[in-house]
């Protein structure tokens, strides 16, 4: 299993900039990908960024340009830094990642989804 807790959220004007983090721990070894999802008021989840073990990033549209993801060297902690903040980026945004099998390091997960709770970011117009 692996626990997942958020961090860095917060009110920011539009145009500005936040780091959220996420702080992995538990089997950690066994996350094949890291992704940082929304939920917007009123509005299903939806994915932001992922990011490999291996360093491969995606991004949705919307945030392409604007948002940078990445992990540290153990991988243990994700980082989301959000620059040129939209109002239609107020969200819950919350860390999921995605357990897989490496059968030489004793993982066997058979695509096991852990998520955080989310933290709250809110952009004013």
């Amino acid at each position: 299993q692996v626990q997942l807790v958020e961090s860095g959220g917060g009110l920011v004007q539009a145009g500005g900039s936040l780091r959220l983090s996420c702080a992995a721990s538990g089997d950690t070894r066994c996350i094949s990908v890291m992704n940082w999802y929304r939920q917007p008021p009123g509005r299903n989840r939806e994915l932001v960024a992922s990011i490999t073990s291996g360093g491969t990033t995606h991004y949705a549209d919307s945030v392409k340009g604007r948002f940078t993801i990445s992990r540290d060297s153990a991988g243990n902690n994700m980082f989301l830094q959000m620059t040129s903040l939209k109002p239609e980026d107020t969200a819950v945004y919350s860390c999921s990642a995605d357990l897989t099998t490496i059968v030489t390091m004793n993982c066997f997960y058979y695509g096991d989804e852990y998520r955080g709770e989310g933290t709250l970011v809110t952009v004013s117009s």
